[in-house]
């Protein structure tokens, strides 16, 4: 009987729009959830059932059934906040976070993260939010996985470079002759200030992230030419065969020879002092003796002991009236005094105060067992930026080496065959010596203070010793099919055998978003056509009932026949 039929098409409309309507319902119920997306429905009408007629085999419906009802994953809007690690997805993507306690990876829209007590980056639900660690450029390394921070201090690092650019005095004098001799690291002031011209300090940092103040100290040799030193407090200087010494806190000398038509850098030299033996204990020897003059007749004075080698004795003979040999050169030929220069930059470089006169023929032996204190540097000893380097040591570790090395820059470096200038360099100009621009790299430990998150998913801490560090970069995920996958609720999602499996890679890559930090994605929910929807679904729920009662009254008709 086709009433009967007609009964159960009406109640096939009024279940499928009763589903409708709960679908209805969840959109508006979530119209303020974040990164909620909407579903959609569909009707399809059912196999229809053949029935003869007067024209032949004819087919009419049974009803109707919801087609399909899937997630609508248009973007929704932002909504700023205050929240540094409140994200939202603009484009196509998920934040994959992982359950705690297992391997288990949800895939979610709603970016509200925050972190927690552990330092792991989750969402209200606990879920941690998954990335890549980074190395000092921003670049990933190795797969995803936990945001997590393990340390709120960021480790110091120790100084490399220490720049002193300075505008030098063409009309200072001379104020010593050895401007490395006058230092003294075993006085409560090591150098005087009549003994240079100028200084410059910079503050640098071990490896512990502690500071120590570097000094340059410059003197007039004559003329274009200037020489300098390298210091530190000789407290803190630990380097071993120096520390306690006269030369504690004397890192480095050289000379800068500047262009006396210009006033820049023409060459610049270095010697580094890696360890120190006091002026009057070189182990130079007088061991033999002729004619007159015994052994215990000279005194020996060593004033620059770096000239000192051990590559053979030096003869010295008295004629009478001169002395002469044939290493170095005599300063002084009289009888009772030798002062030999052997190319050392003071001139005498070592004296010998004799107790009687000499007579004709006698001959002084001397012995040079010391070592060379100053080290000089070639263009082999440059680092690969061009510029020399001097050691110190802060720390002084005993089981460890301890060292560091600081390039001295002032302006000028070695290209390979000659000294280039920099865009800004220490001149030699007619006006008062000034420091134009100091500065070293390096810092010590801080303290995270805040977070930043960029557009491409890279989280930068910023720390109070003032360095912004790249701390982790945020994964997105997509899917083949995003309408697949299978809503878990509290905003995740699962992936499913036909969602496909997930395809994981950096934001604003491979076609996934970028991130939009201090925002979140509201509901994509429209009330408007949620509303239409409702008013249309309730007009066919209300025809759908009619049927069913017109039906009923009906077969009320049919059954009174029989009356």
């Amino acid at each position: 009987m086709a009433l009967s039929s007609a009964l159960f098409s009406g109640i096939s409309g009024l279940n499928s729009l009763g589903n409708a309507m709960q679908v209805i319902g969840d959109n508006i119920a979530n119209v303020n959830t974040v990164g909620f997306k909407g579903s959609t429905f569909t009707f399809q009408d059912l196999l229809s059932q053949s029935m003869f007629t007067s024209a032949g085999t004819s087919q009419v419906g049974r009803g109707t059934a919801l087609s399909n009802i899937c997630s609508n994953f248009e973007q929704g809007s932002f909504e700023s906040t205050g929240n540094t690690t409140d994200l939202a997805i603009g484009g196509e993507g998920f934040f994959p976070v992982r359950q705690e306690g297992s391997d288990n990876l949800y895939y979610t829209r709603a970016g509200n993260f925050q972190f927690d007590d552990t330092g792991k980056l989750v969402n209200p639900e606990g879920y941690v939010v998954q990335g890549w660690g980074v190395d000092s450029n921003g670049d990933i390394e190795g797969s995803t996985r936990d945001i997590a921070l393990n340390s709120f201090t960021s480790q110091p690092e120790p100084t490399k470079n220490i720049t002193i650019i300075a505008n030098l005095d063409k009309d200072s004098d001379s104020k010593s002759s050895i401007l490395s001799s006058t230092w003294d690291g075993t006085a409560d002031t090591p150098i005087d200030s009549v003994n240079y011209a100028y200084q410059s300090t910079v503050k640098v940092y071990d490896s512990l992230g502690s500071t120590h103040d570097v000094t340059t100290y410059y003197d007039k040799i004559s003329g274009s030419e200037w020489e300098y030193i390298v210091t530190c407090n000789p407290t803190e200087d630990l380097r071993s065969g120096v520390a306690g010494t006269e030369g504690a806190g004397l890192l480095a000398r050289g000379k800068i020879t500047f262009s006396e038509s210009d006033g820049t850098i023409k060459d610049i030299t270095m010697s580094r002092l890696d360890s120190y033996t006091d002026a009057n204990d070189q182990g130079v020897q007088c061991t033999g003796a002729t004619g007159s003059l015994a052994t215990t007749d000279a005194v020996i004075t060593v004033n620059n002991p770096e000239v000192l080698t051990s590559s053979g004795p030096i003869t010295l003979t008295f004629d009478g009236t001169n002395w002469s040999t044939t290493t170095g050169t005599i300063g002084s030929d009289s009888s009772t005094k030798v002062s030999l220069d052997l190319g050392g930059t003071s001139g005498a470089d070592v004296t010998l105060d004799l107790a009687k006169a000499a007579s004709a023929g006698d001959i002084l032996t001397l012995t040079l067992t010391g070592s060379n204190d100053w080290v000089a540097q070639t263009t082999n000893d440059i680092n690969e930026e061009g510029y020399f380097e001097l050691n110190a040591d802060f720390i002084g570790g005993a089981d460890v080496d301890t060292s560091q090395k600081l390039a001295f820059i002032i302006g000028t470096r070695w290209n390979g065959t000659t000294q280039v200038p920099d865009s800004l360099a220490t001149t030699q100009y007619a006006s008062a010596s000034t420091t134009v621009s100091q500065s070293a790299d390096g810092y010590g430990a801080g303290a995270l203070q805040g977070l930043d998150v960029d557009t491409d998913g890279l989280i930068t801490g910023s720390y109070s010793n003032g360095q912004k560090l790249p701390l982790y970069r945020i994964a997105l995920a997509k899917f083949q099919s995003m309408t697949n996958l299978k809503k878990d609720g509290g905003n995740l999602y699962s992936q499913t055998r036909l969602s496909g499996q997930a395809i994981t890679s950096l934001p604003g890559t491979n076609g996934l978003g970028n991130i939009a930090p201090n925002s979140l994605e509201q509901s994509n929910v429209d009330i408007a056509n949620e509303f239409v929807k409702m008013i249309t679904t309730q007009r066919g729920f209300q025809a759908n009932s009619k049927i069913i009662t017109v039906t009923d009254d009906m077969l009320s008709e049919l059954i009174n026949l029989k009356r």
